[in-house]
């Protein structure tokens, strides 16, 4: 069940919380190298006079790079705070691509090894914000909603970032433009870790585990689903190429794209605007089911008016699933594993999204456009099918637990008293 958000409940109300504008902005800016970085690399490679194979391989290079790295800084927050973690992750990650941009892809190894860095070092920002809206935020009622605010604001970065970025090209360089943009992504760490919140945040008492947040069998079920949902996306961005040579017009491709943002722009904002009540589980089931329903739709390939409207109602659920799923990995991450855990959500559907770009290339070639937009809807029935099968171990939150809104506020005091040794780590389970 829903009910109406009241204008106090609302997304201003969030921004006004302290700090809370502060940690999203940066938050937003420090992750614009990640997001802009597959495109910043293709720029930058064919201004070199490299090929696309070769952009492609350094891309998939920065990607897998930042896949492994993402749960491991996650865990070094946790265990040793966000400021010692974050600020020298983005300056080394920052390095590595200013290393590119100075030396071009004249040294293939070096050209490689400097996206590797870049790409192992990337601050977990992201999985870092959600660790903190508990204790920036307070009840958790505010916390879910700040959940979904982020998933819209990601929407909004992956718009407004390609557009900066082009924007840099066209003013000075591609090469410029890596330096301009991995500089602003150090300021925007920068911002973050000087915060009040994020210098006194302090993870919960962990359990010593080798295995960390994977140790939990509903964290496990939710990323085995999220790496489908990741394939689904991901091979839309390759159908949706395909359709626009079909159609003899490359302009539609970014019309497709950004009218799949918008709708999950609106998603999102509409999701955001009701307080849910009821297991959130439940609630991620139906979600993914509708979002693998607007999926199917893509294999008409109608015209590309109707086309740009199936692009948007296929990004409708996107932005609901994601901030639903954050709540989730909120219920089911062991104490102390909190950034860790949404890191490897990142990192799951990030391996997903770059499998499914890869799968719909062979597809499309195979059997055309409308086989890669097959390879989406199958993949949001799969990730349905994987929540489902895997019911009885979402329908209980990790034990012993308490919400992360409490377990974060518990942690924040304990160190502003001098330590955070007096942690209460027991979760309720409800």
């Amino acid at each position: 069940m829903a009910t109406e958000a009241t204008a106090h409940g609302g997304y201003l109300d969030i921004l006004r919380a302290p700090h809370a504008a502060r940690l999203l902005a940066g938050t937003l800016v420090g992750r614009l190298p990640n997001g802009v970085g597959p495109i910043a690399l293709t720029l930058f490679v064919r201004d070199q006079g490299g090929s696309y194979t070769l952009a492609g391989g350094l891309i998939a290079a920065y990607g897998v790079a930042t896949a492994v790295g993402q749960p491991l800084l996650g865990r070094a927050v946790d265990l040793k705070g966000q400021p010692r973690v974050q600020l020298p992750a983005a300056v080394l990650s920052a390095l590595g691509m200013v290393l590119l941009a100075l030396t071009g892809i004249g040294n293939l190894p070096l050209a490689y090894a400097a996206v590797v860095v870049a790409g192992l070092f990337t601050p977990p920002l992201e999985g870092g914000l959600r660790a903190l809206w508990p204790s920036v935020l307070g009840r958790e009622d505010r916390v879910h909603r700040a959940y979904a605010m982020d998933a819209v604001a990601q929407e909004v970065m992956f718009t407004v970032g390609p557009l900066l970025l082009t924007l840099l090209v066209s003013l000075w360089s591609p090469a410029a433009a890596l330096l301009v943009i991995n500089a602003l992504g150090v300021l925007g760490a920068l911002a973050v870790v000087l915060s009040e919140p994020s210098r006194t945040w302090r993870s919960a008492p962990r359990e010593a585990h080798w295995l960390g947040a994977l140790r939990s069998p509903g964290l496990l079920a939710l990323l085995g689903s999220f790496f489908f949902v990741g394939l689904a996306l991901g091979s839309i961005t390759v159908a949706a190429v395909s359709y626009a040579d079909d159609r003899g017009t490359p302009s539609v491709y970014g019309w497709l794209m950004a009218a799949l943002g918008l709708g999950a722009l609106v998603g999102g904002v509409t999701y955001g605007a009701r307080q849910w009540s009821g297991a959130p589980e439940r609630r991620l089931r139906v979600l993914v089911l509708l979002l693998a329903v607007c999926y199917l739709p893509l294999v008409l390939t109608p015209g590309p008016v109707a086309m740009t409207g199936l692009a948007a109602l296929s990004g409708v659920f996107l932005a609901p699933v994601l901030a639903c799923a954050f709540i989730v990995v909120d219920r089911h991450a062991p104490a102390g594993t909190v950034t860790e855990a949404f890191s490897w959500l990142v990192t799951t559907f990030g391996v997903g999204s770059a499998l499914g770009s890869a799968v719909a290339g062979p597809a499309v070639e195979l059997a055309g456009t409308v086989a890669g937009f097959a390879v989406a809807g199958a993949g949001g029935l799969v990730a349905l099918l994987v929540l489902l099968a895997t019911g009885r171990v979402l329908h209980v939150p990790t034990s012993p637990a308490i919400p992360a809104v409490a377990a974060e506020q518990d942690a924040r005091h304990a160190v502003g008293a001098g330590g955070p040794t007096a942690v209460h780590t027991e979760k309720n389970t409800h």
